[in-house]
């Protein structure tokens, strides 16, 4: 997928180019892309002259009226910045920052869903004339359709990954909930290392897509283990370790059944299933992989995935407060969490519980055993 993204990125600089031996002013023309599920709105591609304003942008979409209002609407947007109040939005004032005085935004839509959106930038707050918007309008209609078209594998992907995990959740303990947390938990971690890890933006849209399916292989476990209640034997401890190559094989018969052959990141969705129990000291499984051997994308789903087993109430626990759980990382991690992971999720006190609040667990299940440590079940 960096390929083919890497792909649309040099054709949106073709097509800058070329509009700009007609429309020299046009500075900038980017892309962002929009979740339905999520409401959020995160950069894709882009081609600027100089350096650009926004990198690894994302917010919601209800947090800016008139990119709403233009996305029901289904016509552009113009905005002239002209002095006066700040802007109150911190997109807004990196756009005005870096000297751009006049945007024109236009709803990428198909078949009645949004897609995201396609914008031009120029200095002079009188660029985007009623002329320019007509000239505009057929290289528009071509950046529209590459976006489209570099965004159906992934949607086709997405399709797949929601069907499996939703069929994986039914037999577990691991709400819905809980799938809907862990994975804004490996967002917020992404987004904190994307720049230090050369993460691009999809890189880090992906990771909070996939990160949910990180135990795809336990449909293959029986009931019996899976749900039981108490200590598991190390008979059972072997059987649900492999749900790890049981994971692994579902995702070829994925690959196989949806075409996905082709998506060079289908490597993501691999290592997250095959490494999100391994630790940086070698004592994780299913093989003992060490510190940068292990995928940056599993280390964050594992950081992730535990911190909301260990602050989340569980057939074999109490939940543990926010503070106790951040501790627990913190002792263990260069052991057995990534510390760059940790130290991301432990900086984002204030989104955590945000995404706590909003995603609470309808039920809740407390046995007992109040001081059993997440591993005891986790090996599940």
């Amino acid at each position: 997928m960096r390929d083919r993204r890497e792909r649309i990125g040099r054709k949106l600089a073709e097509i800058h180019a070329r509009l700009r031996e007609e429309l020299e002013g046009l500075e900038r023309v980017a892309v962002a892309v929009y979740d339905e599920d999520t409401d959020h709105l995160t950069t894709y591609v882009h081609s600027t002259v100089g350096s650009t304003p926004l990198e690894h942008f994302d917010a919601k979409l209800a947090e800016y009226p008139s990119l709403a209002e233009a996305a029901a609407s289904g016509r552009p947007r113009i905005l002239v910045y002209s002095g006066g109040a700040e802007p109150r939005s911190a997109a807004a004032r990196k756009v005005l920052a870096a000297g751009v005085r006049s945007s024109y935004t236009l709803p990428i839509r198909d078949d009645g869903h949004l897609y995201g959106f396609l914008f031009y930038d120029s200095s002079d707050p009188e660029f985007f004339s009623p002329e320019v918007e007509h000239r505009l309008w057929i290289y528009s209609e071509m950046v529209r359709l590459l976006v489209l078209h570099a965004l159906e594998p992934v949607r086709t992907l997405s399709a797949a990954a929601k069907t499996a995990r939703e069929f994986s959740r039914q037999r577990d303990e691991e709400t819905g909930a809980h799938l809907e947390r862990m994975s804004r938990f490996a967002h917020l971690i992404a987004l904190a290392l994307a720049e230090r890890r050369g993460l691009s933006d999809e890189q880090v849209e992906l990771i909070r897509d996939l990160a949910p399916l990180h135990d795809l292989g336990k449909v293959g476990i029986s009931d019996a283990v899976l749900l039981k209640e108490g200590p598991l034997t190390l008979e059972e401890r072997r059987q649900m370790r492999e749900h790890v190559a049981k994971g692994l094989e579902m995702v070829e018969v994925m690959i196989r059944e949806f075409g996905l052959g082709s998506i060079a990141h289908i490597g993501m969705l691999r290592n997250i299933i095959g490494c999100h129990h391994e630790s940086p000291d070698g004592s994780g499984y299913p093989a003992g992989l060490k510190g940068e051997a292990i995928p940056l994308e599993a280390r964050i789903t594992k950081v992730a995935d535990v911190f909301d087993a260990l602050t989340t109430d569980r057939p074999y626990k109490r939940a543990w407060p926010n503070e106790r759980a951040f501790a627990y990382l913190k002792t263990h991690a260069g052991r057995l969490f990534d510390v760059d992971c940790v130290d991301a999720l432990v900086a984002a006190r204030e989104e955590v519980e945000t995404i706590q609040e909003r995603f609470r667990e309808k039920e809740t299940a407390k046995s007992e055993n109040g001081d059993r440590p997440y591993f005891s079940h986790s090996e599940k």
